[in-house]
């Protein structure tokens, strides 16, 4: 048996094979996490070192480095993502809770499912940045259209999501509410709700995931400001450390944002468990 089968059959859950049993030892999930992150660090350090590719185009890790640690001295990429993380979150909250609404209703009515159903599979067909050129001629290149890109991108795998869970409920759930004797309300509180949370969850993760993406692409298609821009900026100057900075930023972020998103969940589960 390979290392490779060997790892992957201690990493998968499956049971150990001899030699790791003897040697005692399985890798965390800290360690299985890291070690892909690590490998790309190493092979790029080893492609600048060797001169495979000109450092103007890759540009060496320390050197990144360096540019990361002189923009944050002089607060300039501090600036840029503070602008970005506001339009994200206005766009995550507004998207979130339009979606969260719309897909309530699609879930619970057949009637606005057959009037609303088609115009919304529609509007979701276009991506949110093929809005674009049409909202620059309606709003301009202001914050506005940052934020109305952001919901747009947010709304639809939300209400997705929340259409779904909504559907997914199993019927003797609500026959099981009425006799307990609880009201609509208890019902959709205790019941439904809990039964929704983790698909929903699921939809905001995904809602945050299109939402950077569209945060950066916007930024760098029509914007002055954030880290789209900065990066937009790094590659006219032709400084790709600095480009590589803002993604290094940008994929730390959703990183940070996604296990936010996953810790909420547990513990807002756990409430509702505490109170059935």
């Amino acid at each position: 048996m390979s290392v490779v089968e060997t790892l992957g059959g201690a990493a998968s859950g499956l049971p150990a094979s001899p030699l790791v049993r003897r040697m005692g030892w399985r890798p965390s999930r800290a360690v299985l996490a890291t070690a892909a992150p690590l490998a790309l660090l190493g092979l790029w350090q080893a492609v600048s070192t060797l001169g495979l590719v000109a450092p103007q185009i890759l540009p060496a890790p320390s050197r990144v480095a360096q540019t990361f640690l002189e923009l944050a001295a002089d607060g300039e990429l501090l600036a840029a993502a503070r602008i970005s993380a506001w339009r994200l979150s206005v766009g995550l909250a507004l998207g979130a809770t339009l979606g969260f609404a719309f897909g309530i209703l699609l879930g619970a009515s057949r009637r606005a499912e057959e009037w609303l159903g088609p115009s919304f599979r529609a509007i979701a067909a276009v991506p949110a940045l093929g809005w674009i050129p049409l909202l620059i001629l309606l709003v301009g290149i202001d914050e506005m259209l940052k934020i109305i890109i952001l919901t747009k991108a947010c709304f639809v795998p939300m209400a997705i999501a929340t259409r779904d869970a909504w559907r997914a409920v199993p019927r003797g759930y609500a026959e099981l509410g009425r006799t307990l004797g609880l009201s609509r309300r208890a019902q959709f509180t205790r019941i439904t709700l809990p039964s929704m949370t983790p698909m929903v969850f699921s939809g905001l993760r995904l809602a945050s995931g299109q939402a950077f993406v569209s945060l950066v692409t916007c930024e760098m298609l029509a914007a002055t400001e954030g880290i789209g821009y900065l990066m937009v900026w790094g590659r006219t100057l032709f400084q790709m450390d600095m480009v590589i900075v803002g993604m290094i930023v940008v994929g730390a972020s959703g990183i940070a944002l996604d296990q936010l998103l996953r810790l909420t969940e547990r513990r807002i589960r756990a409430r509702m468990g505490e109170h059935v």
